[in-house]
């Protein structure tokens, strides 16, 4: 069986989903399973989890890109051999890679390799960036949510709400409740 798995970063990303779900279609998936979910958050990867449960002696995974499915190598090379031990193949449509042959194995490993280097200069930019920014007074950093909360969680408290309530009523963690209380 053909299974297919297609992944976003964000739910604004319809565009980007839609044409993954046509080209693992057209690739012949007879079930696809769809996550709108950072790659990075790998824990909250339920439906990549769930297509690799799925698999069974003979299947094979497609996924439109590498980076829909790993970020580095090691969740990549995890991820083949969990492939390997269910006898199942893994195909990379942008890359014309399949993981049936001794080639497509050495290409996926080699391709991995260069897309976690990529994402690694790419985090090592951001960082100069925003350091850059920070030293010329230009980044500021989010705006933090639960100390402009301060009055109304001191008013909660005087009300006789425990942490977990006002934190509920707030919308923040209780963690930032015990700070902002305990700051006084």
């Amino acid at each position: 069986m053909i299974i297919g798995y297609a992944r976003t970063s964000t739910l604004d990303q319809k565009a980007g989903l839609e044409a993954q779900q046509q080209a693992l279609g057209k690739a012949g998936c007879e079930k696809v399973f769809i996550e709108q979910v950072s790659s990075v958050d790998l824990k909250a990867r339920e439906k990549l989890t769930e297509a690799l449960d799925y698999l069974r002696e003979g299947d094979t995974l497609v996924v439109t890109k590498l980076d829909r499915l790993a970020r580095s190598v090691a969740h990549l090379l995890s991820t083949i051999q969990e492939l390997e031990d269910k006898g199942a193949t893994l195909r990379i449509l942008d890359m014309s890679v399949d993981t049936g042959t001794p080639n497509g194995r050495l290409m996926l490993n080699l391709l991995g390799s260069i897309a976690q280097f990529e994402r690694e200069i790419m985090l090592e930019r951001q960082r100069e960036g925003i350091a850059r920014a920070k030293a010329a007074g230009k980044y500021k950093g989010r705006k933090p949510t639960a100390k402009a909360k301060a009055e109304e969680v001191f008013k909660l408290k005087e009300a006789g709400a425990g942490a977990t309530e006002i934190a509920r009523q707030l919308g923040i963690g209780r963690a930032s409740v015990y700070r902002i209380l305990n700051a006084s």
